[in-house]
């Protein structure tokens, strides 16, 4: 996983609410986004069950951390430090977790954002403007929603973004792209 440090504390991030079962869009309006504690959140792609076990064992370390009871949490470079090393330990096993993982995090006054992101669509607009306001960043995303939509025969119209500030996480979703599809029929030659 690479680091990014988020431009704005408040950065929006998404997933996709579908699982693909042998190229099927079998299962929609699956969750891929999770609040991890209080100033952390975890989204990720590929293999759902993989998704399914790092949820179970991070709820866990959750659970676990809240029963000492002594006031703090994981931090969210503690959390992606703790991902680093399981992953590279599946990896090492010859046992994969087939995932690619984005963590942000908000902790004492420290926007985090760590993992994957659409950089080619957002290069554009992060090289002109060096901070993004939290609408702006939005409707980057959604932006990058619209193109991914467009792009991909089997995707799905539906994604979820999470917000992480100084007062939380916030998972909105499921949403929706608006799409025109007017100019469909003019392409040919891609049947």
């Amino acid at each position: 996983m690479r680091s990014f440090p988020a431009a704005r504390p408040e950065a929006p991030v998404k997933c996709r609410c579908q699982r693909l079962t042998a190229a099927f869009n079998r299962f929609r309006n699956i969750s891929r986004i999770m609040k991890v504690n209080s100033c952390t959140m975890l989204g990720a792609s590929g293999d759902y069950a993989d998704y399914q076990y790092l949820k179970q064992v991070l709820d866990q370390m959750v659970i676990d951390e809240e029963l000492v009871g002594d006031g703090h949490n994981y931090s969210p470079k503690a959390v992606h430090s703790w991902l680093t090393r399981v992953m590279y330990n599946r990896r090492s096993k010859m046992n994969p977790l087939w995932n690619t993982v984005v963590l942000g995090g908000f902790y004492k006054g420290e926007g985090l954002n760590y993992g994957f992101l659409l950089q080619p669509l957002m290069r554009d607009v992060v090289e002109n403007k060096s901070t993004l306001t939290q609408d702006e960043a939005r409707q980057l995303i959604e932006r990058c929603m619209k193109v991914l939509y467009y792009r991909d025969a089997r995707s799905y119209n539906r994604y979820e973004i999470a917000t992480v500030t100084e007062k939380g996480v916030e998972i909105e979703g499921p949403l929706s792209s608006e799409t025109n599809w007017e100019i469909a029929h003019l392409i040919s030659g891609f049947e």
